[in-house]
């Protein structure tokens, strides 16, 4: 009768821990959120753009880059061939996107890219193009240059670390360094799992460079977009569990401190940030319930996201664009230029509207 007891108490104990937990998830994933309305003028989807633009980052001159077709397993997808950078030239009334020539020995047949940063060579001017890629369900960071009179990337290196093992996005700092999120710390699909049921805060941000490869921060719950600030001062990584964006100071030694973090009431992805005002502007997703599920009749929604003022005491947040999956699913990225507002998608379709 005593090993009974036990039996049924530890069979309670475990019910009871399994349903807190749930509850948590459901609270951190804005599970009971409901999607809204709320646009932008002239909108309309990206020609050719029909397996998502996950990551989309502009030149100072207007020549936007997009990563599209990012491929992932628990997720849907619209096109079986490898990903493609694209290039949308803002300043042509055309707005049509163009495929780029990758050059090099990168293997393009598993090519699928993820987080993308530019960094132009204040030395000579030359543009170089970082890519998270996932070949065959890896992580590593491919670096290209990017020749302009051939709309082409040419492919210099790949880098592979053990510290980089689940890398989301990236915010070049150098020719060759950069600092870049871990959005899991496990590598095994069911521990994966585990990481957000348990809230483990174990994702982080690594800084590379080829003479150093560190942690910098962590105590992320799911570490997504990072990027810096115009000064290079700062850096903004999104906790898209905790629905908060960290602001995080760059010290000499490239070591992180925290600084604050600003509540932005929803799951957001990819950070871009404006190069003049220094504005933040997030691709989020509005419900995790959704997201989760991926039904049809029921898609994920979106939502773009700004903040101004960020280094304030008193940021101002913003809620610019909202579809509940009826014109555009899964936003995972919004960025301006012109006046012009573009919204990507993880693997759907891509917008562009005016901001006014």
């Amino acid at each position: 009768m005593g090993k009974l007891a036990v039996l049924s108490l530890s069979v309670a104990a475990l019910a009871v821990l399994i349903g807190e937990r749930l509850i948590t998830l459901r609270h951190l994933s804005l599970y009971y959120r409901e999607p809204t309305q709320k646009y932008l003028p002239n909108c309309h989807h990206i020609e050719g753009i029909e397996c998502g633009a996950e990551d989309i980052t502009i030149l100072a001159n207007g020549l936007a880059f997009l990563s599209t077709c990012v491929k992932h397993p628990d997720l849907p997808s619209y096109s079986d061939d490898p990903g493609k950078i694209y290039t949308l030239n803002l300043l042509d009334s055309k707005m049509k996107i163009k495929a780029m020539n990758v050059k090099g020995d990168l293997d393009k047949d598993y090519f699928n890219p993820h987080g993308i940063s530019l960094y132009t060579d204040d030395k000579d001017g030359a543009v170089y193009l970082f890519v998270v890629n996932h070949p065959q369900g890896n992580s590593q960071v491919e670096i290209f240059r990017f020749v302009e009179d051939e709309n082409a990337l040419q492919y210099i290196k790949t880098i592979k670390h053990e510290l980089l093992h689940n890398v989301n996005d990236i915010v070049a700092v150098g020719t060759e360094s950069f600092y870049a999120t871990n959005d899991h710390y496990f590598t095994n699909g069911i521990l994966k799992f585990v990481e957000p049921f348990l809230s483990l805060p174990w994702c982080d941000v690594v800084y590379y460079s080829p003479q150093t490869v560190q942690v910098v921060a962590g105590g992320f719950l799911l570490a997504n977009g990072i990027n810096i600030s115009p000064d290079k001062r700062h850096l903004y990584a999104s906790d898209l569990l905790k629905h908060k964006i960290v602001v995080l100071e760059i010290q000499k030694n490239t070591v992180l401190s925290h600084i604050k973090e600003v509540d932005v009431g929803s799951l957001c992805d990819n950070i871009e940030v404006d190069r003049e005002s220094g504005d933040l502007w997030l691709g989020c997703h509005p419900n995790g319930r959704n997201w989760s599920l991926q039904d049809p009749n029921n898609p994920p929604g979106s939502e773009v996201i700004r903040i101004e003022n960020i280094l304030s005491e008193k940021p101002k947040v913003t809620q610019v664009y909202a579809d509940d999956g009826s014109v555009i699913i899964a936003s995972s990225v919004a960025t301006t230029y012109g006046g012009k507002q573009l919204i990507g998608t993880v693997y759907q379709k891509a917008l562009i509207c005016d901001l006014k």
